[in-house]
């Protein structure tokens, strides 16, 4: 058995791991083998926040700074990345200044939270100096506090700006040489392809779209981990182990995002906190939903690819993607294959993807000249950071006050994300009034048999799929009128 290890930072400490558990989150490694305990467990979900971390990665010849939640990280994606912990921020004796600034400011009452607030605004301030206010609101979204109200958070977060260089600052060509290092010393080893074994447990980080290739021809029921924010679920919920694990934030090639003239190009583990600015200039909806997937930490994680390849039925991008028109690279060793998304889905849980082939990356169309009207409806019981009971797209082009070309998908309306049919048949080529509408609304009945479950009941997700047909009539038709944000369940 071949016994590799994965090297990281820890703060400023070369860290080398072997003959552990590839299942265990970095929040267990911190608490349990380094006893840091200030990285709290509140929710072992990825929604409360206590368990923020930040890593920092060598891009470009810089630092770049992410926020991530702990509790649904494992171990191998820290490789070649520096770790960062509340526990790293004191400078000698001194705080460093958001944990000042906190203090000034009375941002802490239980305390509980305050690790997990504090490193979401470092990571901030070293991304935005001087974060605007909506900077400062969406770092701050996925950390949540019972006892201060956020006021006196978001205070000290105006307070800390500009705080001038800090230890990380003044260490920053030392890390990136440690890091580059990594890299180097890692890409001696490819022929080894960076396993990672407990000796019951095994784990894969390829660093090429090569060595993932063979990887999953060699190990066809591997389970590929990008963001790991639902997957993880398994280890911290389910307290499953995922067996072989293959680990692919490592490969650059599933890193990329291209724009061409007539379409994007998206690479399955890009981070939606690294591609959504760049799609939301030509499809703000689609942007705008993005952002209600989770909250920014979960963002730096969570991927497009692993969004599609989870296969939820109530899974949020790929009912905007079939509404797009998107399409799926599929790779299986040498060979790529390309198909439509919509035909991506079986059943539940259940997908055309064969064995040993992964998402390679997704292409999107980009609008035409006459560009359609993009209309995307997420329903969940809050507005921010939660499941979707219902996930409507709409994507119209209409000419002359005539529908040219409809394409409707839903998310939540049975096993699969999937299109209405019957419905875009009641609304291609004909003319854009109440009547069309009317009529596709009850075509919905002939596309859909939804279920009942704990986040809404059958009867009330084919109501709401009418309203939000009719609510992308109104705001289209009449794009003045103010319809409301009709967002809950």
């Amino acid at each position: 058995m071949i016994n590799n290890q994965i090297q990281f930072l820890l703060n400023d400490q070369l860290t080398t791991l072997s003959d552990i558990d590839p299942n265990t989150t970095i929040l267990q490694y911190l608490r349990q083998h380094q006893h840091k305990s200030g990285t709290k467990e509140g929710c072992a979900s990825g929604d409360c926040g206590a368990c923020t971390v930040v890593i920092a990665e060598a891009v470009a010849g810089k630092l770049r700074y992410k926020s991530l939640n702990a509790c649904i990280s494992l171990l191998p994606s820290l490789h070649g990345k520096q770790l960062i912990t509340v526990e790293d921020l004191e400078d000698g004796d001194r705080l460093h200044p958001v944990q000042q600034a906190m203090v000034d400011f009375h941002g802490s009452q239980c305390g509980f939270c305050t690790p997990g607030f504090i490193m979401s605004l470092f990571a901030l301030h070293k991304n935005f100096p001087d974060p605007s206010k909506h900077q400062t609101l969406e770092a701050l979204a996925g950390n949540l506090c019972r006892c201060t109200g956020y006021r006196a958070i978001v205070d000290a977060a105006a307070a800390a700006k500009n705080h001038g260089a800090d230890q990380f600052d003044r260490n920053v060509a030392q890390t990136i040489a440690t890091l580059n290092s990594i890299a180097r010393h890692t890409m001696a080893q490819l022929s080894l392809n960076k396993e990672f074994n407990d000796g019951a447990q095994q784990a894969f980080s390829p660093l090429s779209l090569s060595q993932l290739s063979q990887i999953m021809l060699d190990n066809p029921q591997a389970r590929l981990v990008a963001g790991g924010t639902d997957i993880v679920l398994e280890i911290t919920q389910m307290h499953k182990q995922l067996g072989t694990i293959v680990y692919v934030g490592n490969v650059p090639e599933l890193q990329t995002f291209e724009e061409h003239d007539d379409k994007f190009v998206v690479g399955a583990a890009l981070p939606y906190s690294e591609f959504t600015p760049h799609l939301a200039i030509h499809y703000p909806e689609f942007g705008d939903m993005i952002e209600r997937i989770g909250s920014l930490q979960i963002r730096n994680q969570g991927t497009l690819g692993g969004n599609v390849g989870n296969a939820s039925p109530i899974g949020d991008t790929p009912p905007v993607l079939i509404a797009l028109d998107a399409k799926l690279n599929l790779r299986c060793g040498d060979v790529v294959r390309q198909i439509a998304i919509e035909d991506y889905f079986v059943d539940y849980k259940v997908t055309s993807q064969k064995t040993s082939e992964f998402i390679e990356s997704i292409e999107i169309p980009k609008p035409v000249s006459k560009a359609p009207q993009l209309k995307v409806y997420k329903i969940s019981k809050r507005f921010d950071d939660d499941i979707s009971a219902v996930l409507a797209t709409f994507n119209l082009t209409i000419e002359n006050d005539v529908i040219t070309k409809a394409r409707v998908a839903f998310g939540g309306m049975a096993g699969i994300p999937a299109r209405a049919m019957h419905c875009e048949q009641a609304l291609n080529g004909q003319p854009f009034t109440q009547a069309t509408i009317d009529a596709a609304k009850a075509q919905l009945a002939n596309d859909y048999t939804p279920m009942s479950d704990v986040r809404a009941s059958k009867d009330y997700r084919m109501t709401v799929a009418q309203n939000l047909l009719q609510k992308a009539f109104i705001e289209i038709s009449q794009p003045q009128t103010n319809t409301g944000v009709v967002q809950y369940a």
